[in-house]
């Protein structure tokens, strides 16, 4: 039997188009035109011998085989790039100490330390889950080297603008709200301890709309904060990210809450000069939050560091 060597580069167009939601953002994403996508895809379906899209009203969806060459598709990708990663670096040597927001502790740090320690396993790093306020004093002080943090553009160093995320008000998914925008009672709030970034900006917007709140529930951790809006105590302000099930999202509008505004997502890093262990682990986790995160909050060719305003 003939055995047909799939095309990388038409993998990742494949992929990366139906990452992005449409091929014509996937082009723009890798730098290529469209017609030379489609030529790709075309050539992995004949290397497939099977049709991996289909109209879908004036969209594309995968075809059954699609799907399934698409689970495929991003683990060879991943294979490729790591053993590319793994051969570039293999005499990297030393350590590195990385921190992140607990918002990604679950659905981005087990990547990129997994990514990165098979990549360089004779590179020590050490890893610090911390509030937003925590991780930009540790990079400000030289105790961390990178960090994954929040962005509301006031600080200084060296900063890649990641993503743009949408914040939201998050309640309870099994109950309504106990709470109604008559003003005979304060909105009660589920918030983290201060400083919070997410907490400050609840309150100066429901000040804006001349909403009286109250803090209902504190808590250090995440964890803490989804089991009192769970529970009803509160309604949250956060991110779509990493919010369990039993939480929604509320609709401003109808529940009388003010629009929110988005959030930057960054990496910041310790000085000005970039190491190479420090470009491989902000690379890792490039990758991981663009197969993490929706195409449309990410920042498209955010590649390069730049120097923050």
């Amino acid at each position: 039997m003939r055995v047909t060597n799939l095309d990388m580069d038409a993998l990742r167009s494949f992929a990366a188009g139906m990452e992005a939601g449409s091929f014509a953002r996937a082009a723009d994403r890798l730098g290529r035109s469209t017609s030379a996508i489609s030529a790709q895809l075309k050539k992995l379906e004949e290397q497939a011998g099977v049709t991996l899209v289909r109209k879908s009203g004036r969209g594309l969806a995968l075809t059954d085989s699609g799907e399934v060459l698409l689970s495929y598709a991003r683990r060879l990708l991943d294979l490729n790039d790591e053993a590319m990663s793994a051969v570039r670096g293999v005499e990297l040597e030393g350590w590195i100490r990385f921190g992140l927001q607990e918002d990604f502790g679950e659905t981005v740090l087990p990547q990129v330390l997994g990514r990165f320690a098979r990549a360089h396993p004779k590179v020590r790093i050490e890893g610090r889950i911390a509030r937003n306020s925590e991780l930009k004093d540790r990079i400000a002080s030289g105790h961390l080297d990178l960090a994954l943090a929040w962005d509301n553009g006031s600080t200084s160093g060296t900063t890649e603008r990641i993503a743009t995320v949408p914040l939201c008000w998050l309640g309870a998914a099994d109950r309504a709200p106990a709470w109604l925008p008559d003003g005979r009672e304060p909105l009660p709030l589920a918030a983290l301890e201060a400083p919070c970034l997410m907490r400050t900006i609840a309150c100066e917007h429901l000040d804006r709309q001349g909403l009286a709140w109250r803090i209902a529930f504190v808590s250090p951790s995440l964890g803490g904060l989804w089991a009192a809006t769970e529970a009803g105590l509160g309604i949250a302000l956060r991110t779509p990210i990493g919010r369990p099930r039993s939480i929604r999202q509320l609709e401003p509008r109808s529940h009388g809450l003010p629009d929110l505004p988005s959030l930057g997502l960054a990496l910041f890093q310790a000085g000005k000069d970039t190491s190479p262990l420090t470009a491989h682990l902000a690379g890792i986790i490039r990758q991981a939050l663009s197969e993490t995160l929706p195409a449309e909050w990410l920042t498209q060719h955010a590649i390069e560091w730049s120097p923050a305003a």
